[in-house]
């Protein structure tokens, strides 16, 4: 997915997290923001060893609860 996005908005610079590249959903193109899939990225971390609870942990803490400024991902919560 990253690979299209890059293709497609080649004049535009995004703000990406580190190992995540395989949870992107979408762009937000009004503030050309990329859009992360929680679930896809605690399925990432799940797959790097930790269980469910220590993954869902460590990314709000470590992931989602950073602000890198204006170009900060968006994350989707889709894990109902």
């Amino acid at each position: 997915m990253i690979e299209k996005i890059l293709e497609t908005y080649d004049d535009a610079s995004f703000m990406k997290a580190d190992g995540f590249d395989n949870a992107i959903i979408g762009v937000d193109e009004v503030d050309m923001r990329l859009i992360y899939s929680v679930s896809k990225c605690i399925d990432i971390l799940k797959k790097d060893g930790m269980n469910y609870e220590e993954a869902r942990e460590f990314f709000d803490f470590n992931v989602s609860g950073s602000y890198v400024g204006e170009k900060t991902p968006i994350w989707c919560y889709d894990d109902f």
